[in-house]
């Protein structure tokens, strides 16, 4: 990803997504810059819904058992009042917070932070996820990851749901759900 240099002196703030199936590697991608930012001495702060907690009720968890400390937020207006004197603001699981977090995105880029989001672009049916759509639409930078097929090896970008589960949200791991390509995503076996 380029940045451009800012020789103005003055705090600019940008939208990064990162998006993709379950078990893409999204969570871990959002750490990694996290951290990288910590090691740069930036003052981060990290969000996720109050609402996933698959599991751990406070931290940000990666499939991979990484894990970095973060804020419970029940509604995307609190990250406007908790994110305070921050360089950079971590956001996980954007699909399952209300209409407004676009906007709070957009209104904490407005204000110089640099806004990382991570998120399921897709339903277990393949249909747009949430408010994904509008956090891409306003993202200045925007990274897909794709997991690996369980069926065929191929690159998966289908969070394919194993029960009869009705819903869009329905929290779970690898118990309910496994990465498939469009084609195994279509063959229900």
């Amino acid at each position: 990803m380029f940045i451009e240099p800012n020789i103005s002196g003055e705090k600019r703030g940008w939208i990064e997504v990162i998006c993709g199936s379950m078990f893409s590697g999204k969570t871990e991608e959002l750490i990694r810059r996290l951290k990288r930012a910590k090691i740069a001495n930036l003052k981060v702060e990290i969000f996720k819904p109050s609402i996933d907690t698959r599991y751990d009720e406070v931290n940000v968890v990666s499939h991979d058992a990484n894990f970095i400390v973060s804020t419970p937020v029940g509604n995307s207006q609190n990250i406007l009042l908790m994110a305070n004197n921050v360089d950079v603001v971590g956001i996980d699981e954007a699909q399952f917070f209300d209409n407004e977090i676009a906007n709070v995105c957009e209104k904490l880029a407005t204000q110089g932070i640099r806004v990382i989001v991570a998120g399921l672009d897709m339903d277990y049916l393949g249909n747009p996820f949430g408010q994904m759509p509008n956090l891409l639409a306003k993202a200045d930078y925007i990274t897909k990851l794709h997991a690996i097929c369980v069926k065929c090896g191929n690159i998966a970008n289908i969070s394919y749901r194993k029960t009869a589960q009705e819903g869009q949200v329905v929290l779970g791991e690898k118990d309910i759900y496994e990465p498939r390509c469009r084609h195994c995503a279509q063959t229900k076996a």
